[in-house]
């Protein structure tokens, strides 16, 4: 049966409504101040990975000529890009008004942000010392005129455009000459000025240069001199080459390499530059119609607000919380005793990281560990579980490391790391041509008096100490060995994919997630069509699987009653009548990054629960290996609907998904409870009890 548009949400739509709920966090006065600003950077590092990766896509669709309806959700390619750019200049225009606000607020706690034509005296002494030490060595700065070819442009990365209306007495050149100044990614963004009269002063970059173009352009004898930002974005597919001499490491390297000059996508521009300069510089770079062009502020990169200096003014940003133990898992005992007794469940940040950690650090010096399996997909700068499982090696274990190589935007990286567990012996298989390997999972041998025992963890997230400080993630710690022996299974499939493995216990995609949901979500409505208990509860990122979607419709019509708690994308459309009356989503955004999946299905009275590293989207679901995992510890499945619980009944940062699509927060006449502090308490609680 043919599908109505308005069955479904565009995923790029959805997506933007989603960015959009991360700038109503910058806007909120009830975030503390220096952290909006910060919100305003992940907003606008988000729409730079948008352009790369989703914008991107829809372009490639309309340059190749079709419609792509099929994947777009009914969408003509076309009529999307230019619904994306309407919507995504709103957002923008938006953006600018909410930084607006923050430092007008800014300067009621003394905190000022001040441009090149405010500046003191005193200030203009230390800002050209600081430009001349700082910052005029590390500038890339490119006349244009007279260059045969334009240069290629960094991407994202952010330029000055400059434009010199010169003596009309100079001979033998063009009345305006235009620059190019690149401003270098590692230099702070945000300079600090001395502090006068107990007020912060705080200048960017951008203007200490403006401030200083002078000092660049000495040789040149203008009457006019202006300075406005540009920056491109580019396609951020990765496309790999065939030939069969290169390794799969260097395939990578050389595509991630192409990135840096293949087609922009998008072109953002200060709204005040000057026509005609506007003009040369799309004329030079070959800006077509078809690309998004957008006109911004003053300042483009704001990604780097999320690096904004807290002043010492911790009023002004989040208080730090500490993570707490697991009650009766202790970290100063053998953690391999305590978990051979029962299952643990951590759930970070609310819970300390440091059990991941341990646990490797234990398995790398135990003498009675024989092998360690471990999967990656992002890691920590300097990681603790790369020097564990590096530790394990040189202490003679068997350690086999599953290394994603095409992790988005986390390739290089990867690729170091690869090089490094390689060189320190440490067996590592890059995955299986076509399948991105997502899941998160551990797998420990360790020989006992009975014989050989398993141990292992399986997580909802990355493997990474750093963003376990802000990403919300579930990891079950168990010695059950069944799973675990199905977790080896998993392993086993990454060095021979053509046998596929059967799973009495763990939902693996590419060749069952989809299935045993199916046959999951059947069981509700069976059981609601002859009036038994039947639910279904699930905590994803994102949720843009058309086939999916069109289940829990199915699923609604028959009378299960459904709660969705979507961070991110989602494609379905709850309380429409006689499609998805009994459908409620809801989305959290706040402090931290909400990041688990969670499903748990009512069974009659009997809940089965599963976490899992899948969302219910079309790659997670085929074309990625992922692991779900069954919840059998009856104080863990009630944990787990208890944290469900209070996320459900967040009614201070949740806000509701409707035909709508308004973003609007959820209000309802229950106590106030802010679900992120919640599940915080409740931990808290559980450890006095």
């Amino acid at each position: 049966m043919a599908k109505e548009k308005n069955e479904y949400v565009n995923r790029e739509i959805s997506w933007l409504h989603f960015n959009e709920r991360v700038l109503q966090e910058s806007a909120d006065k009830n975030v503390p101040l220096i952290e909006r600003l910060r919100f305003l950077g992940i907003f606008s590092n988000n729409l730079d990975e948008f352009f790369k990766v989703r914008y991107a896509t829809v372009k490639r669709i309309v340059d190749a000529g079709k419609k792509g309806k099929s994947v777009l959700g009914g969408e003509d390619a076309k009529v999307l890009l230019e619904e994306i750019t309407r919507q995504v200049i709103q957002l923008q225009s938006k953006s600018i008004k909410v930084l607006q606000s923050i430092e007008r607020e800014l300067a009621t706690e003394n905190i000022y942000i001040i441009d090149e034509k405010a500046v003191t005296k005193d200030q203009a002494v230390f800002i050209r010392d600081y430009f001349l030490r700082e910052v005029n060595p590390e500038l890339l700065t490119i006349i244009l005129n007279n260059l045969t070819e334009f240069p290629t442009l960094k991407d994202t990365a952010a330029y000055l455009a400059v434009r010199m209306v010169l003596d009309t007495e100079l001979l033998n050149s063009d009345k305006t000459q235009y620059a190019l100044i690149e401003i270098p990614r590692h230099l702070d963004r945000f300079v600090v000025l001395p502090e006068a009269d107990n007020k912060n002063y705080i200048m960017m970059v951008d203007d200490v240069i403006r401030f200083c173009l002078d000092s660049i352009f000495t040789m040149f004898e203008y009457n006019e001199i202006s300075a406005h930002m540009i920056k491109i974005t580019r396609d951020a597919e990765l496309d790999m080459d065939n030939d069969l001499s290169k390794s799969f490491i260097q395939k990578i390297s050389s595509s991630v390499e192409h990135r840096k000059i293949s087609d922009p996508v998008r072109f953002v521009y200060d709204k005040s530059i000057k026509i005609d300069t506007l003009r040369y510089l799309k004329e030079k770079m070959n800006i077509e119609e078809t690309d998004s062009v957008i006109p911004g502020g003053r300042y483009h990169n704001r990604r780097d607000y999320m690096g904004f200096p807290s002043l010492g003014r911790h009023d002004l940003l989040y208080g730090k919380i500490s993570p707490l133990p697991v009650r009766g898992f202790s970290l100063e005992g053998s953690l391999f005793e305590q978990i051979a007794r029962k299952d643990y469940m951590i759930y970070t940040p609310y819970h300390t990281y440091s059990y991941v950690i341990n646990f490797l650090k234990e398995a790398a010096l135990d003498p009675h560990v024989k092998r360690i399996k471990l999967t990656v997909y992002r890691l920590a700068n300097n990681s603790q579980v790369a020097a564990a499982l590096i530790n394990a090696a040189k202490n003679g274990k068997e350690v086999t490391v599953q290394i994603e190589l095409q992790a988005r935007f986390d390739e290089q990286a990867n690729i170091k790391y690869a090089n490094i567990f390689q060189e320190e012996g440490i067996k590592l298989i890059f995955g299986i041509p076509g399948l991105k390997v997502h899941t998160k999972v551990c797998f420990v041998e360790r020989e006992e008096a009975e014989g050989s025992k398993r141990y292992g963890f399986i997580s909802t997230g990355n493997f990474n100490e750093s963003t376990a400080r802000i990403y919300t993630d579930y990891t079950l710690f168990t010695s059950h060995d069944g799973i675990l022996k199905e977790v080896n299974k998993v392993f086993n499939f990454f060095e021979v994919p053509y046998k596929i493995n059967k799973y009495r216990h763990l939902i693996v995609s590419p060749h069952y997630t989809k299935n045993v949901f199916n046959k999951l979500i059947d069981n509700e409505i069976a059981n609601a069509i002859v009036g038994k208990e039947a639910y279904i509860r699930i905590k994803m990122n994102s949720f843009t699987s058309y086939k999916m979607v069109d289940k829990l419709y199915e699923a609604s019509r028959a009378g299960v009653k459904i709660q969705l708690i979507i961070r991110g994308v989602c494609c379905l459309i709850p309380g429409v009548e006689g499609m998805s009356e009994n459908i409620e989503a809801i989305s959290v955004v706040d402090k931290f990054l909400e990041h688990p999946r969670l499903f748990i299905f009512a069974n009659d009275g009997n809940p089965k629960l599963y976490i899992s590293s899948a969302d219910w989207m079309t790659r997670n679901l085929d074309y990625r290996v992922e692991v779900g995992c069954p919840i059998y510890d009856e104080d863990i499945k009630q944990e787990l609907m208890d944290t469900f619980e209070i996320s459900w009944n967040d009614n201070i940062k949740a806000r509701v998904f409707s035909d709508k699509q308004d973003n609007a927060y959820k209000d309802d006449a229950k106590p106030k409870v802010r679900s992120q502090f919640a599940l915080y308490d409740y931990y808290t609680k559980k450890l006095e009890s």
